[in-house]
């Protein structure tokens, strides 16, 4: 039997307390006297019980049909107020509608009034602002007509200074002119003496610059003896060579005139990094076999004869370069040979394509001033990425390093998983308990005692319908 009253409900849960206890009392007084409770004594118990919740269950409903009783009445209250608060709020307003229908009467004659006298003050107003405007009109056109006449004549007499004026400033500015003509004409013949004064003084420069280029003619005379001389020749290449070196190459990355460790000196080293290794760059000029090839005032047979002349000087060239420059464990496998001018290097690779190949084999790279600068860019991209390489190797190290926290991150944050799983779990249990003690006190409220058919075993509780 459920029902909404506190007292009621706990007055029950006593009741069937009282009665447990007074049974489970009988019992434990029989077993220590070693005799067994009699089953009356337990159906008395039941039967007081039973007795107690009929005479609450017949309170309860008294009380209800009290409280019914007490509502019905109260409601009729209410209702009766209600009417009555109508009725006089109904009454109040009537009232006060005709109130403010006998003041909005007074109010709207009183507006009217004012509203007659209003217009009678501003008619009269609008005719004596009219008269004034017209008065004021009329004075106003005759001072505008004496001050115009004035106006006149002051200007009349103005415009006369004013052409006198004008006239003698123009007699003046044409006398300006007439000066500044005569002036503009003297400085122009002037000018024309100074201009062929100035081609004279150019004609003697192009005079002195006539000599310089016999000079330089001579110079270039000069530059051909030093080239016709083999240390001359090597020299202007070893310069040609440094000069490209430097302009590309950082300082740490070259050498020039690098003794080997074979004692030759070759005349630039440059050092790249594993596995090509130093590379030696030495410069041969072949210019005199060369000239009496290109010399075609000469006969075929000394042509023919100082082309097979080039061609060997070419490959003792390649031979040397080869024994000298390129060392095991020291040197890269292979070594270059510049030549500073740039037509003997076309002429060896446009027509002699059996020179370039034993160079190939030889391992000695043939290069021009233009390839040259291409080989040391090539080089110094090398360079930058070797040590872009260097660089990755130490985030490669760092990447290591933060693997191997991350590992240990990753291991606590299994064991911090497995303690909040654990907590989880744990917390879940605790649920399980306090909803099993919730479903017990649920079914205490809604079910009664069973009397049990085993002596020794406690009370059941069983569902009432």
């Amino acid at each position: 039997m459920m029902t909404g009253d506190p007292g009621f409900f706990i007055l029950t849960i006593s009741v069937l307390i009282g009665g447990f206890l007074a049974i489970m009392v009988t019992r434990l007084w029989a077993s220590r006297r070693g005799e067994s409770a009699e089953p009356s004594a337990s159906v008395l118990a039941l039967h007081a019980i039973r007795t107690t919740l009929e005479s609450l269950d017949t309170r309860t409903r008294e009380i209800r049909q009290q409280n019914a009783e007490d509502a019905g009445r109260l409601r009729e209250q209410l209702l009766q107020r209600s009417d009555g608060a109508q009725l006089s709020m109904v009454r109040d307003f009537s009232t006060q509608r005709l109130e403010i229908a006998e003041y909005l009467g007074v109010m709207r004659g009183e507006i009217s009034e004012a509203m007659r006298q209003h217009q009678t003050a501003f008619e009269a107003r609008q005719t004596a602002v009219s008269q004034a405007m017209h008065e004021s009109l009329h004075q106003g056109f005759q001072s505008l007509h004496l001050q115009l006449g004035d106006t006149l004549q002051r200007n009349a007499g103005e415009l006369g200074l004013r052409v006198d004026a004008l006239t003698r400033a123009t007699d003046e500015r044409l006398k300006e002119i007439s000066g500044q003509v005569d002036r503009r004409l003297a400085e122009g013949f002037e000018k024309t003496t100074a201009t062929f004064t100035d081609v004279l003084q150019r004609l003697a420069l192009i005079d002195e610059a006539q000599k310089k280029i016999t000079a330089l003619s001579s110079d270039v005379i000069s530059l051909q003896a030093i080239l016709a001389d083999k240390r001359s020749r090597g020299a202007f290449g070893e310069v040609q060579l440094a000069g490209l070196v430097r302009n590309v190459m950082p300082e740490a990355a070259f050498s020039l005139q690098h003794t080997l460790p074979n004692g030759r000196i070759a005349d630039c080293l440059l050092f790249l990094p594993a596995p090509t290794g130093a590379i030696a760059i030495d410069s041969k000029f072949p210019l005199e076999s060369y000239r009496r090839m290109t010399d075609y005032a000469s006969s075929e047979s000394d042509r023919k004869q100082a082309e097979r002349q080039f061609k060997q000087d070419v490959r003792k060239h390649i031979r040397d370069i080869a024994e000298r420059y390129i060392l095991p464990n020291v040197t890269a496998d292979g070594a270059v040979m510049f030549i500073p001018a740039e037509a003997v290097f076309a002429e060896i690779q446009a027509h002699h394509p059996e020179v370039v190949e034993e160079a190939h084999v030889a391992h000695v790279w043939l290069v021009s001033p233009t390839t040259l600068w291409a080989v040391l860019n090539t080089a110094r991209a090398v360079l930058k990425d070797a040590a872009t390489r260097e660089q990755v190797d130490i985030i490669r190290e760092h990447l290591g390093l933060l693997a191997k926290d991350f590992q240990r991150f990753r291991e606590r944050m299994d064991q911090l998983a497995r303690h909040i799983e654990q907590a989880h779990d744990d917390v879940q249990k605790v649920n399980v308990s306090a909803r099993r003690i919730t479903d017990r006190f649920e079914r205490i409220e809604r079910v009664e005692v069973k009397p049990s058919t085993d002596s020794g075993a406690a009370p059941e509780l069983a569902p009432r319908d």
